[in-house]
Formats: structure tokens, sequence, C-alpha cells
């Protein structure tokens, strides 16, 4: 590999020692993605965590390779990513060559690169099997936002065909609700990345097939999560303190299918509603109140999400408008509510069934602090 190859080069080089063993249809919403592997035991570590949103075999809008190797030398002067706020570690660090982007990931040796056409991942794909699937993922998403989607840093929901959007500032506990939702009958449209667009029906959201992640807090708190930790980890998880235990930033995947049944993760789903979690750990009462996201800008930086690294916009197309003004004219068509006082998950998780059980005519305006259930 030399300074001067572009990604299609390094590509066709990279295939000729890694060659394609086989393939992966997937169907994620309107996006036909095809996953092509050297490595018949990643494909079916993929099939497995993909299992909802297997495709046909068509022609894809993005193909995608995964090929298992040895961690890649690259002869580029690459630039380190800072973390993002709260965070310390860097992580990530990468180069822009001739129309594309490689980006390698520090502490794994992976190596992802795209451009226009061509989406690799390359290194020990199999030891870090989440780093695959968060790269296929980036590539759906860059594929919904040149489209004309909007990111947000949120999970979704949905009941009886209404939707709702959980957003909130790091460790506000999206996820659990999200969870505890499921546990109400609601099914899981995304954890903690959604695509929003304005129809001529009204604004949709669109997840990502990425299984919700949580930290050790989360599990040892809900008891039907019991399995997901080891006994040993549970052990020595629950000696910790409290404020040790939920800045642990250490995950475990909880499978939908397995554990809340079959064809209960959606990737779209109306978006009616969207709560933004702004409580905190006190004995203070929740107070849920609806508000209006033009007047409360500083809430939008809970929900609004940069696309980061794996976003390159089109060449010689206008740039992509992702202003506070634009999310502010998405959000002007559903209802946005804000949470705030002391973390209460059942009162919260009452509230997010009584507002998705409504009809379509949702008009209650007010604080509904003395309406939650005692």
């Amino acid at each position: 590999m030399k300074k001067t190859d572009t990604i299609p080069e390094i590509v066709t080089s990279l295939l000729q020692r890694y060659p394609v063993e086989g393939i992966l249809n997937l169907a994620l919403g309107e996006a036909v993605i095809v996953v092509r592997s050297n490595s018949s035991d990643l494909l079916n570590t993929l099939h497995t965590h993909f299992k909802e949103f297997l495709g046909p075999e068509t022609q894809a809008d993005i193909n995608i390779y995964a090929l298992e190797g040895e961690p890649e030398p690259l002869p580029f002067t690459f630039t380190k990513k800072q973390p993002d706020p709260g965070k310390t570690r860097i992580k990530e660090e990468f180069v822009d060559i001739a129309g594309g982007r490689i980006v390698r990931k520090r502490l794994t040796d992976m190596v992802l690169m795209f451009d226009a056409k061509n989406h690799v991942a390359v290194g020990p794909c199999l030891a870090n099997v989440n780093q695959v699937v968060n790269f296929i993922n980036n590539r759906f998403i860059e594929w919904m936002l040149k489209r004309g989607s909007l990111l947000a840093h949120a999970a979704g929901i949905l009941f009886q065909n209404r939707g709702l959007a959980l957003a909130g500032f790091s460790g506000s506990g999206k996820s659990t609700l999200a969870l505890q939702l499921l546990c109400n009958g609601a099914s899981f449209v995304s954890n903690d990345r959604l695509m929003i667009e304005k129809h001529n029906d009204g604004l949709c959201m669109y997840g990502i097939p990425k299984h919700p992640r949580v930290n050790p807090g989360t599990i040892l708190s809900l008891e039907f999560l019991q399995g997901v930790m080891t006994e040993e980890d549970r052990e020595a998880t629950m000696k910790l303190d409290i404020e040790t235990l939920w800045n642990l930033e250490k995950k475990h995947d909880v499978i939908v299918h397995e554990h809340f049944g079959e064809d209960r993760f959606k990737l779209s789903a109306p978006m009616n509603g969207l709560l933004i979690l702004n409580w905190k750990r006190t004995k203070k009462p929740l107070i849920i109140s609806e508000i209006y996201i033009s007047k409360r800008r500083d809430l939008l930086n809970a929900f609004i999400k940069s696309p980061g690294l794996f976003f390159i916009p089109e060449p010689n197309a206008p740039a992509p408008d992702f202003s506070f003004r634009r999310y502010i004219e998405m959000l002007s068509g559903c209802h946005v509510f804000e949470a705030t006082g002391g973390v209460n998950f059942p009162e919260a998780v009452w509230f997010c069934r009584n507002f998705l059980e409504q009809d379509e005519q949702w008009t209650d305006f007010q604080t509904i602090e003395n309406k939650l259930p005692e």
C-alpha cells in the first residue's frame, strides 16, 4: 500500500489477499445492503445479529466488505479524533484521501474505509463484531442522511401504531426506559440513534438494527435482564458504590428477540412525541411538562447528534443542513415533553403509555405533576 493509493485501489488489493467466501443480504427500511466477507464465521455472527432484517438477493444500494485479517499497516498520517464531551480516551483517528476517508480504531486496530461506492471494514473483525455492526449501521445512516433525514441521539418505541422518541443527556436512562416500555407491550425502534423525516402524513422516525446496550446498573435494576451478565460479573458489580456503578462504560447487549419475543424490533414508526429526560437522581418528585422546543434550544443538545467521522457529503452537492433551525422545523410536527425532578421509571412508563394510548388529538398541554399515579 502506498500513500498515493486511492480507496478503490486499496480495496482491490485487499480483495486479492482476502477473497470473498459468502454474502449476507439485509433490508434496512428502503435500503438494500449486501455484506460480503472472507469469513463464514463472521457472516454467521452477523446473520444472528441482523436476523430480523434479512433481505432477498437483489441489487444493493450499499455494498460492504467485512474482511477478517491482521491489523492493516497504513502509510498515512492520521489525525486524532478528540473524544466526545465527558470522555477522555482517544479511540479513533482518521485521514481523508481522494474523496474518501479511512478511520482507524486505536484500541482494536480495526480499519474502516469508505467513499461514495466503497465501504470496507478490515482487521480482527471476529474479535470486534460490535464495530463491524456499527460500521454497517453507519453506512445506512449516511444513506438516510443523504436523502434528507436528520440524525438524533434518541431511543424510539412504538405502541398501538404511535411512536415516541426518548432523548436525554448522557446517562439519563433512555435505554432503561425503553426496555421497561418493551416489558409493557411496546415494540423497539432504536436504542440511541434515530433518523427523522417529515412526510405528508406527519413526522417519521427510523432506527438502526442495533440491540439495546445497557450498563451494569441497568441490568442489576431490572430482574428480567439478570441473564445478560455472568454470575461473576454480577457479584463484582454489586460491590461497587452507586456513583461508580452508573458511570461504568462497560455495556452489555440485550437481544430483543431473545428477551421480548419475535417481531418486536421495528425500524420505522410515526413520531408522535419526544420525551427529553432532564431528570436527576434525587428524591424530588417527577414532573413532565409539554414544552415548545423553539423556546428551549438548550434541550436540543440532548437530541441532536452529529454525523461524526462516518459521514461525507456528496461531492459537488450542497452541504446538508444540520442546523438547530432545521431540527426545530422538523419537530414542529410532534409534541415535545421534558421530564424534570427525580428519576422515576414507573411514573415515566405510565406517562409514555398514557400518551401513546391516546388518539391522534393529544390535547393535554398541562404539567402532569399531579396526574401521575401514586
